[in-house]
């Protein structure tokens, strides 16, 4: 049986093979092969309320956790965490997205309460 909020975001890899689901309720974030079949789960306490979700063109996975007020980029595989990229001390407070814009090089985050940061990345 699906439960409501099961699934609370997800997004694809460039290449389509790959799709990746955030689970809010269980705090997971869960990697599927194109047929479905699992292929990782990745749970962290910086994960804590996955809300927003974005793979750049280049394949990196980006994901918010609300509790611990974090963006992180998780491996491509999606069993491990490579980069806390913002944190509450960058002024992130209950992130519920993110997007990569290739065009100016930035990392959008948007806040709970209709506020969004910018972050460039080099």
């Amino acid at each position: 049986m699906l439960l409501c909020f099961a699934v609370y975001n997800c997004a694809v890899s460039p290449t389509g093979d790959r799709l990746y689901i955030n689970s809010y309720r269980q705090q997971k974030l869960l990697t599927l092969a194109r047929d479905g079949t699992l292929l990782a789960t990745y749970t962290d306490l910086a994960l804590g309320g996955p809300t927003g979700l974005h793979v750049t063109p280049a394949g990196q996975v980006l994901v918010c956790g609300v509790w611990p007020n974090t963006v992180l980029q998780v491996g491509w595989e999606g069993e491990s965490k490579l980069a806390n990229l913002a944190t509450w001390g960058d002024g992130v407070r209950w992130p519920q997205s993110v997007c990569y814009s290739s065009t100016t090089s930035s990392i959008i985050v948007g806040l709970y309460g209709d506020n969004i940061l910018v972050f460039r990345v080099e």
